[in-house]
């Protein structure tokens, strides 16, 4: 390693960075937001909606903590990927690479495997046969499509995703508005702070649950990493010398270097920097964070409030139908009716999302270690249609959700946030400049993260494997 910034990069397997300098910051946090809301609309899927909701119909509100101690462990986790982004261009997973070529496609191979199943789309299609009947199977294939189109047609993807999850967030938000109003009883306000006075593990519901709804509250996986690309997207730090994923039909493509830049540590450089960091952690505890929590806080207080003690609640999809049909007698038919329709599409734009990254995290990985003259845009789209094309074949072969592809996505998902956990912890405090570096405090975040998500993976393996050998016996 040399004294310079540029030279602390290993260069064995890609190419060195460029030194460039850090762009001025904007003045207002107002004009980052935009990646934690698209973190926090794609993660408002079964966890906010099914999981936490499930929970709280059963023991009530004293595991909502957590969902907070989830939250904020992937609020250090996010802001540890975005540190290495902020200061190169680069994403985390081009890192990781530097110090061992095939960790991208390592990642790559485990988020698809996580996101074979289309369950995002598959749930979100049953729930719009409750409000007009139809087949779930035939409308999950028609949203997979819809899907690919809409991300093929958008100029700018990221853009586009921004707007269809901002919309998402604001229609979930006033449906919440809609709840406290109208559903959420005061034995339910009157139950939230045993949420603190009162915490429990409930391992009667399985320890396997409860663990996954610790761990992966608000996001988890494979979505974290992806925080690198859209960071990048919306021009954060060195960001703003890369170009955007933008659509080979509506888009002007540019050229794009494949790996990225990094700044001397000036006065002028570390000025910039330190206001970057603070407004990136800004936007990440007011959106991410916040909306998480909020959410899933206020969803449980509505299961709370209409099922909880109902017997025979299943810990699925069909977890909403019968909290929507709650809804209608108790509230009135608008309101079960309301809570299908966001249902459905808060469902399904995750499914957008989770599309989305799966190939964005995929083309970074190709364009960056395997093909550097391809264009990274036709290779997203490539693998867009081609993951849409996957999940057509499990929908139409009948896989309702298949136990193989639900083990390895519990399985994958823990241990994939153990192994990033620890290469960033050692990418961002070997190859940045020390004036950049994470802090102690954060560095024990990341050694905890390190913890859980360890254990974590290795109880899940130990408890999912045995299915997974049983359905293979």
């Amino acid at each position: 390693m040399t004294d310079n910034a540029a030279g602390r990069f290993p260069a064995r397997h890609l190419p060195g960075v460029v030194v460039r300098d850090l762009p001025a910051p904007p003045t207002s946090v107002r004009k980052v937001i935009g990646p934690g809301v698209v973190a926090a609309g794609v993660g408002l899927a079964s966890g906010e909606f099914v999981l936490y909701p499930y929970i709280a119909s059963q023991v009530g509100l004293v595991f909502l903590w957590a969902a907070a101690v989830g939250i904020v462990t992937q609020w250090f986790l996010n802001m540890e990927i975005e540190r290495y982004t902020l200061a190169t261009g680069e994403t985390a997973l081009t890192g990781f690479s530097r110090f061992w070529r095939h960790w991208g496609l390592v990642f790559a191979i485990m988020v698809y495997f996580a996101n074979l199943w289309p369950g995002w789309a598959t749930s979100s299609a049953t729930m719009v046969t409750y409000l007009f009947g139809g087949s779930p199977t035939w409308i999950a294939i028609g949203m997979l499509i819809l899907i690919g189109v809409t991300l093929t047609l958008a100029p700018v993807i990221y853009t586009a995703l921004e707007r269809i999850e901002s919309l998402k967030v604001i229609l979930v938000t006033l449906f919440i508005v809609v709840a406290i109003a109208f559903a959420i009883t005061a034995d339910a306000w009157a139950e939230l702070p045993t949420a603190v006075t009162a915490p429990a593990f409930p391992t009667e519901l399985g320890f396997a649950l409860m663990l996954s709804a610790l761990v992966f509250a608000g996001a988890g996986g494979g979505q974290n990493l992806v925080q690198s690309n859209w960071i990048r997207d919306k021009g954060y730090g060195m960001g703003a010398y890369v170009p955007r994923l933008v659509s080979p039909v509506t888009g002007a493509e540019e050229a794009a270097p494949s790996t990225g830049f990094i700044f001397e540590p000036t006065r002028e450089n570390l000025n910039h920097w330190r206001r970057w960091w603070k407004l990136a952690n800004q936007e990440q505890a007011l959106t991410f964070a916040l909306i998480s929590f909020v959410t899933i806080a206020l969803m449980s207080l509505l299961s709370y409030s209409t099922v909880y003690g109902t017997p025979g609640l299943a810990n699925s999809v069909e977890f909403l139908r019968i909290e929507g049909q709650t809804l209608k007698t108790t509230i009135g038919p608008w309101f079960g009716t309301l809570f299908w329709t966001i249902g459905a599409f808060s469902l399904f734009a995750a499914a957008l999302g989770i599309v989305d990254y799966t190939s964005r995290l995929a083309a970074d990985v190709l364009k960056t270690s395997y093909l550097p003259s391809r264009s990274e845009n036709r290779i997203y789209f490539t693998l867009v249609w081609g993951l849409v094309t996957i999940g057509i074949i499990v929908l139409l072969a009948g896989l309702n959700q298949p136990l193989p592809l639900l083990v390895i996505a519990a399985c994958v998902g823990g241990l994939m946030m153990f192994i990033y956990s620890a290469l960033l912890l050692l990418l961002n405090r070997r190859v940045l400049p020390p004036e950049i570096r994470p802090r102690l405090w954060r560095i024990v975040a990341l050694v905890w993260s390190v913890l859980l998500f360890g254990v974590f993976s290795v109880l899940t393996i130990w408890q999912q494997g045995g299915k997974l050998v049983d359905w293979l016996g």
